[in-house]
């Protein structure tokens, strides 16, 4: 009843434009349609769309250059406009009612590594500008990944422990630097697999660095899905 009120009052609007729609979490057919979801052929590893690719396990240049931490990463939607709109009403506006449709596209993309994941891990938020935000939007990420799918999260088995400058406008050697020793984990993992979570994959380096400290507290397997994915090309270092 609450719920029916509250739409009475302000009624939901699409994900995607200011048109009102029957219920929460709609985009309308046409802006549907022009959504890119990430779909095969893809690196097995990082998730990059390979799309002259002829055989389901092949890597990109940069992984086969070398090979990230985590043992595999998915994005449910290619970084353009219209994902860039989701991503940032949910980090910047901290609008929550796409979240349940977030979650089934994650799922959907993660496959196999949500399957035999024991446990879900948002990338962490440093205290300050949690405190200045008041929430972090990979947890609320992981949570309903986590609620739509039955597996446990762990809101603080990653914790940034020191405060580095945005990753905005970095590249991708830069933000490797940025984000180097700044994460660690809490807790010990042995023998687990480990499904981190974010908003965006821009070049991989914060989703290397919480990989690289969950395999430190003893996780067999560290696999990573976000939202959306960059796919522009990024420099390799070889």
């Amino acid at each position: 009843m609450v719920s029916r009120l509250s739409d009475l009052i302000w009624p939901p609007r699409s994900l995607l434009s200011e048109a009102f729609v029957d219920r929460p979490g709609v985009i309308e057919p046409a802006l549907w349609g022009e959504l890119k979801f990430l779909t095969s052929p893809l690196c097995s590893c990082c998730g990059f769309p390979l799309p002259e690719a002829t055989a389901p396990e092949v890597l990109c240049a940069a992984c086969a250059a070398s090979r990230p931490a985590y043992d595999s990463a998915r994005g449910a939607l290619a970084y353009d406009d219209h994902a860039r709109r989701l991503v940032l009403d949910l980090k910047r506006g901290g609008r929550r009612d796409g979240l349940p449709v977030f979650a089934r596209w994650m799922a959907a993309a993660a496959g196999e590594a949500l399957e035999h994941a024991d446990f879900l891990a948002p990338a962490p938020m440093h205290w300050t500008r949690l405190a200045a935000r008041s929430f972090n939007q990979a947890a609320w990420l992981a949570q309903a990944l986590s609620q739509a799918s039955g597996k446990p999260w762990k809101p603080g088995a990653l914790a940034r422990v020191k405060r580095r400058r945005s990753q905005a406008g970095l590249s991708a050697t830069e933000r490797r630097r940025n984000v180097g020793g700044a994460i660690k984990a809490r807790g010990r993992f042995a023998g687990q697999v480990a499904l981190v979570v974010d908003d965006v994959f821009t070049t991989g380096a914060t989703l290397e660095a919480c990989a690289r400290a969950l395999r430190k507290a003893g996780a067999a397997e560290v696999h990573a899905v976000t939202l959306a994915r960059v796919v522009r090309p990024t420099d390799i270092l070889i």
